[in-house]
Formats: C-alpha cells, structure tokens, sequence
C-alpha cells in the first residue's frame, strides 16, 4: 500500500491538478444534492476522530481527504508528549465540528507509514488535503498556535479545494458516514486529461504537453488542460537542467534575462513560489523592449502553473503592475 499523490516537500505537483480539481466539483456537487435534499449526509460526532491502519489508509484516509481536511496524529503509548496532545487534538476535533477530521496513527503498529511520512520523532502531525500531503507542527505546541495551524488548514482546504467540511449531527448514528454522492458525469475531454496524467506520471512530458493541448485546441477555455500544459511545459523547460549552473549564471548576470527566467523556473520547480515571482518582477523593472517582454510572459506564465486564486500570485500581480506602471 502507497499513499498515492503526497507532495511533501513544496514540489510542484502536476499529479495534484487534477485530485483538486475533482475534490472541489465533488464538493461543491456534494453541497448541491445535500441543499437539495434538504440536508443529509450527516455523520455522528464520534466518527470526526478515528483509528486508522495501514490497511485502511486509501480509503479512511486518502479517500476521505477528497471531502475533509484530515489531520494525521502519529503517536505511540510510550511517548510522553503524545499523551499531552492527542487529547487536545481530540478536542479540537470536537470543537471545529466538521471542518477536519483527526486520524490517530500508531507507530508501533504502522511502521510502513511512519516511513512513507519521513517521520524522525513523536508526535509528529501532518495533514491530508484532496490527496496531498503536507507536514503541520512535530511535538506538544501550544493550543493558540495548534489552533492558527488548524485554521489555515481549514481555510485552504475551504478556498483552494472547496473543501468546506462534514455535517456533524448529534443525532447520527455512531459510525455513520455521508450519504453516496452521485456520480460527476464524465466530460468529453476527461479520456485526453486522464491521458496527460497518465503520461505525467510515466515521465512522459512531451506526451503530456500533446494531450493537453489536443484538448485545448477544440476548447481554449478549458481549465484543467491550460492548467495542467503550463505545468508539464515548465517540467519540460528544467528537465537535464544542472540547478547548480543555472543558478550561478543568474547570480553572475544580473543583466542576462534568459538566465533569470531559467532560475525563475527552477525557483517554482522547487517550491520557493515567492522567490520565483520576486526574481522576475524585479527583471521587468530593471529592463526594457524584449528582454522586458520576455521577463513579464514568462511571469504571466508562472501565474498559471500556481493558480490564479493563489494570494502569491494576486501579491505578485500588484507587484507587476508597480514594476511596469
């Protein structure tokens, strides 16, 4: 058993766009049909906190996390510290009523999955969104910043996903789970997308890069497909890239464009997202002509790898627009 689609380490994840896509029509389909039913799909509050094996990680889990955030508490009964915030943890649960569910994790019992997560020590907390993988804070915090923690969570879950949380009902069951949500109809690209992860996930980029614009060819206004080309392109751009050479040509030549677009892109690659917007708008305020040109179209292009609804990219758009205007 792998955790499939965990990005760990702030990489650009192309597999990601189209989990996220999907978890945020399901959710958003979801709150339709329960609107519609005047309400269901409601769970009792005891099914907000949960054991979880190895066993059942895709589906209480990975599974899971395509509707709520969930938050991953590895412990084990000889460790002090966990006996101090697993209760919290559980508590909070209780209190955010929905918006995360807690899933405890023993690792004596679940070496594989202590692994998988690069856990070093305990209590370590992660959390789970839409499939991906993210690590939260590693032993007893205190509450106020286990609860901002918490709070982000919930709201990137909520904006970047659609992930707005369960509906808890005192009433519910013990164990109930929500209501079978009804099938998203496929689209008629969806066999060309999937073909782009498919082929994202072979390493294929070229193939990917041809699948998605075969779908953008007949709908330009497709949003997975531009998505998902502006990713598979800037994987092509690095691929055979020496980083360590890229990097010395752009601190070398300041003035050089090309090299700053070429360490822009490696920026992004790495997750360092600030870092890649900042070296470009500041390459378009110290240039003119082309090379400025060619500084603020690959910035735009940057945009759309990230997202539009990414507050770093609106930061960096205002940031543009002083540098040009």
């Amino acid at each position: 058993m792998q955790p499939r689609n965990m990005s760990m380490s702030g990489v650009v994840d192309l597999a990601a766009v189209k989990a996220a896509q999907e978890a945020k029509a399901k959710a958003e389909q979801a709150r339709a049909e329960a609107a519609r039913q005047g309400g269901g799909g409601a769970v009792s509050a005891t099914s907000l906190v949960i054991d979880v094996d190895e066993a059942g990680f895709e589906r209480d889990v990975l599974q899971r996390s395509t509707e709520v955030p969930v938050v991953i508490d590895f412990w084990a009964e000889w460790c002090e510290p966990c006996k101090q915030l697993s209760p919290l943890l559980e508590r909070l649960a209780t209190e955010y009523n929905g918006r995360f569910v807690l899933a405890k994790i023993d690792v004596d019992a679940n070496q594989m999955l202590m692994q998988q997560f690069g856990i070093q020590g305990i209590p370590a907390v992660f959390a789970v969104v839409a499939g991906q993988a993210l690590p939260l804070f590693q032993g007893a915090a205190p509450e106020a910043q286990i609860r901002g923690t918490l709070d982000q969570l919930v709201q990137v879950a909520e904006e970047r996903f659609g992930l707005t949380g369960l509906t808890v009902d005192s009433n519910a069951e013990p164990g109930a789970q929500p209501a079978e949500e009804p099938e998203v109809p496929a689209g008629p690209y969806d066999a060309l997308l999937e073909a782009a992860v498919q082929a994202l996930d072979a390493g294929d980029l070229g193939g990917a890069v041809q699948a998605y614009k075969n779908v953008l060819s007949d709908d330009p206004g497709n949003t997975e497909a531009k998505l998902g080309l502006a990713q598979a392109e800037l994987l092509q751009r690095v691929q055979g890239a020496d980083p360590q050479q890229v990097r010395k040509d752009a601190a070398d030549r300041l003035g050089d464009v090309q090299a700053q677009i070429a360490a822009a892109d490696l920026d992004l690659v790495g997750g360092h997202v600030e870092d890649a917007f900042g070296r470009l708008v500041d390459t378009v305020a110290r240039t003119a002509g082309d090379d400025r040109d060619a500084a603020r179209v690959r910035l735009l292009e940057l945009f759309e790898v990230v997202g539009a609804d990414d507050p770093r990219v609106t930061a960096a758009r205002r940031a543009l627009a002083r540098a040009l205007f």
